[in-house]
């Protein structure tokens, strides 16, 4: 009896501060489509925003070697942190899926991934800044409060 072939689905993260994106990426029904918290990522505001959340699929659509894009649903869900934090998560974790999508069974996409890499080395990797626990005397990290001798 012959095995019926399942689609191949892949799921990535992308970690920016205290923002997380998860990204499933997915053979598309019909162009390729990509949603970010279910709308379309082509009216995220700002214009800003919107071309570096897009840089990850330029450059795969870019490349010499075939279209990596061919026929993909890139679906992303983000919460926490702030709106270029959030872009930077959603730009990780599509980049990665795509990587894991093109590169089929043995395992990543290394021409893609070096291309990525390439153009910029935080686009594959997490973040791992975070922010520095408030110690005492004193409003944050790093303040005192003011000391007065008379």
């Amino acid at each position: 009896m012959a095995k019926k072939k399942t689609p191949k689905i892949v799921n990535t993260s992308g970690k920016r501060k205290t923002a997380i994106a998860r990204a499933t990426v997915k053979a598309a029904s019909s162009d390729g489509r990509v949603r970010v918290n279910g709308q379309p990522i082509h009216i995220m505001e700002p214009a800003l925003a919107r071309r570096k959340a897009l840089e990850p699929l330029r450059i795969a659509e870019g490349m010499t070697s075939g279209n990596r894009l061919v026929k993909v649903d890139i679906s992303v869900d983000v919460k926490g942190g702030g709106q270029m934090g959030q872009v930077d998560a959603i730009r990780t974790a599509i980049a990665r899926g795509l990587v894991k999508y093109n590169g089929g069974a043995e395992g990543d996409d290394e021409e893609l991934r070096d291309e990525f890499v390439r153009f910029e080395r935080k686009i594959m990797v997490n973040d791992p800044r975070r922010k520095e626990p408030k110690h005492q005397m004193g409003r944050g990290a790093r303040k005192k409060w003011q000391k007065s001798y008379r």
